[in-house]
């Protein structure tokens, strides 16, 4: 993948291809990015630019032996490592990156702006929570102490590193403060500030922008072949991110199922009917792993955001589609002056709490008795 290929972010790319150019090259570099937003793809072209024989106007070939390779995701030294678990399609006891490395360059290769939900079906682990075990840290660290089969850089790629645990992390602590000579790090988050401050304090970090709605709209149309009108509306209300906007043109079961349920907590509370917002709780609880309902926590507080937005006279920014403008106009109509920043936070917190294997019911329970008392 050339720099060329990727819109928008024009002044990073060039600023990584200075680096490159001046063999001044950041042995850890952490890329942030709102989810879908082109991190990896920017990541990807670096790596190509890294090890192209024939740089161009700031740009990879494309042609050479080492892009050729990097374009299919088969370069040797590049490794990539990303949050995994046991798998419906992979047989293994102690899974790591490596054992789905065929399913993760058949993703890459399709959507390289895929969302971490994707990625889990992608992988056969949907249900499951996807992590960075010890075993990761082993392998890539046997790897690394190999020699380079290209003469160029060793990479690591790892996306997500909030999902390493603090084992994981310092296991690899040393070799991404002092890695060997020619060998980068690349990390791609979407919470850098769940990333461990052993790791995130070693890094130069950039910012991946979400894109503009006519450079959403025209990868929409060129790069993935959608009707023009149809990209033009997602991407007034996609947030600048191609992933998001890609799912939700595509499979809207679970947009759907999501929306009801938000929906009919909301018109409960605004009613003042207790018992109705506690049915909602028991659908939430209800949700089959705890991944769905963290994402049906990260949806809500997309939606609590579109009803601050509507409060403060800026629903034309808050990307609302139009069978919904009414649903928000009334609720933002109805809230109170501080529910919306009280509501963020106990999402945040509900998240928070999953991740610790808290009760489901206790704490969705709690969300919707301080939601209720907040509005």
């Amino acid at each position: 993948m050339k720099f060329a290929d990727i819109p928008g972010n024009e002044s990073l790319k060039k600023t990584l291809a200075a680096m490159a150019d001046s063999g001044r090259v950041a042995h850890a570099m952490l890329l942030f990015e709102n989810e879908g937003c082109g991190a990896l793809p920017v990541a990807l072209a670096y790596i190509q630019y890294l090890n192209c024989t024939d740089r161009k106007n700031g740009d990879s070939c494309g042609e050479c032996p080492s892009c050729r390779k990097m374009s299919k995701l088969i370069y040797p030294d590049a490794h990539f490592i990303f949050p995994v678990n046991t798998s419906r399609k992979i047989d293994v006891q102690k899974p790591v990156s490596e054992s789905f490395s065929g399913l993760w360059r058949e993703l890459v290769l399709k959507n390289p702006y895929f969302l971490e939900s994707e990625l889990y079906s992608a992988l056969g682990i949907e249900g499951k929570a996807g992590v960075i075990a010890i075993a990761e840290a082993k392998n890539i660290l046997e790897k690394l102490s190999l020699a380079p089969v290209e003469d160029g850089y060793k990479t690591v790629l790892m996306w997500l590193p909030e999902k390493m645990n603090a084992e994981t992390a310092n296991k690899l602590l040393k070799v991404v403060e002092e890695p060997p000579e020619k060998t980068v790090f690349i990390f791609v988050t979407h919470h850098p500030d769940k990333v461990l401050p052993t790791i995130f304090s070693r890094c130069q970090s950039y910012r991946i922008m979400p894109l503009s709605k006519e450079e959403l709209s025209g990868v929409l149309i060129n790069g993935f072949g959608k009707d023009a009108a149809a990209a033009e509306q997602q991407a007034a209300i996609s947030g600048g991110s191609v992933g998001v906007a890609l799912d939700a043109m595509g499979e809207r079961e679970e947009y759907n199922a999501f929306m009801q349920i938000f929906g009919d907590l909301m018109r409960a509370i605004s009613k003042r009917d207790l018992y109705a917002a506690l049915e909602a709780s028991d659908s939430i609880s209800a949700m089959d792993s705890r991944e769905k309902q963290k994402a049906f926590c990260i949806f809500a507080g997309e939606c609590i955001r579109k009803i601050f937005l509507c409060r403060n006279g800026m629903s034309d920014i808050a990307g609302i589609p139009r069978e919904e403008a009414g649903f928000y106009s009334d609720m933002a109509s109805a809230a109170g002056v501080s529910f919306c920043s009280k509501a963020s936070a106990l999402l945040d917190r509900s998240v928070m709490l999953l991740d610790r294997n808290v009760n489901q019911k206790m704490i969705f329970s709690d969300l919707v008795g301080q939601m209720f008392v907040n509005f």
